[in-house]
């Protein structure tokens, strides 16, 4: 329930999740939540904890993740669960020690690539007054889906083309861009239309910000 307290729940931080807003957020898990968006070698590309601050040092200082029964149960599985029906699985007492921060009632989403990569994607959220209902559990996992998808790297973009597109993160022209790398402009439009394409994006710019979100330039 949290790999690190890395950043806190924000507006502006949540709005990196195209299927999350803030209101929704907190509406839905009002005693915290953590996510991992594509997690690659325990890393993910996207992470925010929104957990209890006492609750994540506490989960850190007693090195809680290697019994953690709902970081198992993401890690192996796909689809939701609810943290009650892990309590066989909490051998450590994990969960019920969780309950003292106002996590009582916890529902825990994972979805996985189903290529080579395996990137998955996790996340858990909290209520303290009641459990989470069968619409709910099905909206926070649909929504993971729908933020996996998103955050999945194009594979078939060329060096040429994140070459330009890092140029259009820093700011050059058309005009510019072209003189840097010594082609003409409209090598450089096709370039740019290509890449567009590929990220789904209607900018070059838009496509440099997806490419820099999505870690490639």
């Amino acid at each position: 329930m949290g790999l690190q307290q890395s950043e806190f729940c924000t507006a502006a931080t949540i709005s990196a999740l195209p299927w999350l807003v803030a209101s929704d957020l907190r509406e839905i898990a009002p005693a915290g939540h953590y996510l991992a968006i594509r997690v690659s070698f325990a890393f993910p590309m996207v992470e925010q904890n929104c957990l209890p601050e006492t609750w994540v040092r506490e989960y850190t200082a007693s090195g809680l993740l290697v019994h953690d029964p709902a970081m198992a149960w993401a890690y192996k599985n796909q689809g939701h669960v609810r943290t009650r029906d892990l309590g066989d699985r909490d051998g450590q007492g994990v969960l019920e020690l969780a309950k003292y921060h106002g996590l009582n009632f916890g529902a825990v989403v994972s979805c996985v690539d189903s290529n080579s990569d395996s990137e998955r994607s996790f996340g858990f959220f909290f209520r303290s007054d009641r459990e989470y209902d069968d619409a709910e559990m099905a909206w926070l996992h649909a929504g993971l889906l729908a933020t996996h998808r998103v955050h999945a790297r194009p594979k078939n973009l060329t060096d040429a083309e994140l070459e330009t597109l890092g140029l259009v993160k820093n700011g050059l022209l058309m005009k510019e861009i072209a003189s840097a790398l010594g082609v003409s402009e409209s090598a450089i439009k096709q370039r740019l239309k290509n890449a567009r394409l590929k990220l789904n994006a209607k900018t070059g710019s838009q496509a440099a910000a997806r490419a820099t979100m999505l870690g490639m330039i």
